[in-house]
C-alpha cells in the first residue's frame, strides 16, 4: 500500500535552503548522545529524552512517539507547559514556514502515544525474558545485579516500594498504574516489575520520564 506521506526529494536545493531551525541537529554530545534543541525552551537535550512532532500530509501536527516518520521533526522540551505554549505561540507553524493544523486535544494524544509505546516496550521485554514481574522474583533479580530499571505502580505503597528497593543503586520509575503493568504481565495487578540492564531498559526510563513530564506526575521513585 502505498504511503501518503510525500518522500522527502533526493538531492533538493530548494529543501536543504528552507531547512528551517526546528530540526537543530546539535553535535553528539559523548556521553548523552545525539542533541536537539527545544522550539520554545531553546534548550539542547538529548533527543531521547525530547518530543518530536512532523508536519503529516495533511498539514496537520502529528506526535512522533517513536521518532521514525518521514519529514523535519519539531522538537519540543517533554512537558505539558511547554505543549502548551508552543500551541498558544504559533511555534510549530514558525519553524515548519507553512500553515498547520493543531489538534485540540495534542497534549492528550502526547500523552496516549507514550503511554501506548511505553506499554509496547514493556510488552517487547516481557516476550523477549528481559522482564518480570512480582514482588519475590523481581528481587531475586535486583539481588542477583542484572536488572537496569525498576518499574514500580504510582498507585502502590510508598513504603512497599521503598522496601522492594532496599537502598540499592537502581533506576526506578513510576509511570503507570498497578492496574496497567498488570495487564501487560497477565494479572489483575502488578506493583514491581525489573527490566534487565541493556537497550530496552534505557528506552523504558525514557519513555517514563517523558510521559511523567507530559501528564505532570511523578518522574521517578528515588
Amino acid at each position: 500500500m502505498r504511503s501518503s506521506w510525500a518522500p522527502a526529494p533526493i538531492g533538493s536545493k530548494r529543501r536543504m535552503a528552507t531547512q528551517p531551525d526546528s530540526e537543530d541537529i546539535e553535535a553528539a554530545d559523548s556521553e548523552k548522545g545525539p542533541l536537539r534543541r527545544c522550539l520554545v525552551t531553546r534548550e539542547s537535550l538529548p533527543k531521547d529524552c525530547m518530543l518530536r512532532f512532523v508536519v503529516g500530509p495533511d498539514q496537520k501536527i502529528v506526535f512522533d512517539a517513536a521518532a521514525t516518520l518521514p519529514g523535519r521533526g519539531l522538537w519540543l522540551s517533554a512537558r505539558a507547559d511547554v505543549i502548551m505554549s508552543a500551541i498558544k505561540r504559533g511555534i510549530f507553524a514558525r519553524a515548519a514556514k507553512q500553515q498547520v493544523k493543531i489538534p485540540q486535544d495534542l497534549r492528550d494524544l502526547v500523552e496516549a502515544g507514550l503511554l501506548k509505546r511505553m506499554t509496547e516496550l514493556l510488552g517487547l521485554a516481557r516476550r523477549g525474558g528481559n522482564a518480570i514481574s512480582g514482588f519475590e522474583k523481581a528481587r531475586e533479580w535486583l539481588a542477583a545485579g542484572k536488572v537496569g530499571l525498576v518499574v514500580q505502580a504510582n498507585d502502590g505503597s510508598a513504603e512497599e516500594r521503598a522496601r522492594f528497593t532496599g537502598g540499592r543503586d537502581v533506576a526506578v520509575v513510576t509511570a503507570l498504574s498497578g492496574a496497567e503493568l498488570g495487564k501487560i504481565f497477565g494479572r489483575d495487578n502488578a506493583v514491581h516489575v525489573v527490566i534487565a540492564s541493556g537497550k530496552l531498559a534505557s528506552m523504558i526510563e525514557f519513555e517514563a520520564k517523558k510521559l511523567a513530564g507530559v501528564a505532570g506526575g511523578e518522574t521517578s521513585g528515588q
